[in-house]
């Protein structure tokens, strides 16, 4: 069961509503997840190559207008503590529709199980990226 409202690794989010919200409208609104100084200093990484594995020119694979980043280990924060509790307050949601669809396989209980899983399948490369 998801949690309701209160706290992930010091993140407040009321997850109960984020489920719902995400069940009504495949998307779900979270506040504060960042305030306005982290989200300069996490701007402000763009120009850091060495942070990030690969660039994206969206135009050349007809994504529309702009690039992106995809971070490098060890993952910057609070990107890295994002990563944790987010994945630990959506992967309750992401089983239930699998169960819902009638797809056996389950996300793990833990971010870092995940990752074992995925680490173990060959994917070793982290995925939060960064827009420009």
């Amino acid at each position: 069961m998801l949690p309701g409202m209160g706290s992930l690794l010091g993140i407040n989010q009321d997850w109960a509503q984020a489920g719902v919200d995400l069940d009504r409208q495949g998307w779900a609104v979270l506040p504060g997840m960042l305030d306005a100084a982290q989200c300069v200093n996490l701007a402000g990484l763009y120009v850091e190559s060495a942070r990030f594995r690969s660039r994206v020119v969206m135009a050349r694979h007809g994504f529309g207008q702009g690039e992106y980043q995809y971070f490098a280990y060890p993952l910057p924060e609070p990107v890295a503590t994002l990563h944790q509790a987010l994945y630990a307050a959506m992967a309750p949601i992401a089983n239930r529709w699998n169960a819902t669809l009638g797809i056996y396989m389950q996300y793990s209980a833990t971010h870092d199980a995940f990752l074992t899983r995925c680490h173990d399948a060959g994917q070793t490369r982290p995925t939060p990226l960064l827009l420009q």
